[in-house]
């Protein structure tokens, strides 16, 4: 069997997504440990592997992967025992627009390097919170909204975790460490409760990966 690598930060969200992939797949593999608060990312040999410095990489089928949603896509189509994304053109949609909104709209701006940037710029550590407070709330009052669909059931498409799940799990995580209530977004909220019990997602938890 070919050797499956990830390069993981126990608190990254895309790493997050990754590993509930690999996870829900029952995919056995190694993990290299890249420590973004000791500036792992910079160092030169990571940056052979992923230019762009960010996480997860992902060593697959004697291939390296980047960028979290190209790999969750590539293991959907490589693997699609996984469910990952519906059948239909339209429900594919729905789950990449859900995804998208996640990933592309709100963790961009509420990444490590944004908020520290804030931080440096303001002088103001209490900036920080704030401004995840404020655009992961923004981020979450669109996804409640965009769950109040037909296709929602008891996950965000029907009823098999799928990419949109891998990315909203995630978001959850990092909105109840910054103190954000959850009771205002019910829709979220349950269908990530729902996700956690499973036992794809406990094993991909930052708890349960995190260096001892």
């Amino acid at each position: 069997m070919t050797e499956i690598v990830l390069y993981d930060y126990w608190r990254s969200s895309a790493s997050y997504r990754v590993r509930i992939a690999l996870r829900t797949l029952g995919l056995a593999y190694d993990t290299v440990p890249i420590d973004l608060l000791a500036s792992a990312h910079r160092d030169p040999d990571y940056l052979n592997i992923n230019p762009q410095g960010l996480v997860p990489s992902l060593r697959i089928d004697g291939h390296t992967l980047t960028q979290s949603l190209a790999i969750i896509e590539y293991l959907a189509e490589t693997r699609p025992e996984g469910r990952f994304l519906p059948d239909t053109v339209m429900g594919r949609q729905r789950v990449r627009a859900l995804s998208y909104a996640v990933a592309m709209d709100v963790h961009p701006i509420c990444n490590l390097n944004v908020v520290s940037h804030v931080a440096r710029l303001t002088g103001d550590e209490g900036a920080r919170t704030e401004w995840m407070i404020k655009f992961m709330g923004r981020g979450l009052r669109a996804l409640e909204q965009m769950l109040d669909n037909p296709t929602t059931g008891r996950f965000c498409f029907g009823n098999t975790p799928t990419m949109a799940d891998f990315c909203i799990v995630p978001q959850v995580y990092n909105a109840r460490r910054w103190g954000i209530e959850m009771s205002a977004f019910p829709r979220v909220a349950r269908i990530a409760d729902a996700c956690n019990a499973l036992p794809a997602f406990k094993a991909a938890h930052p708890d349960a990966v995190r260096p001892a």
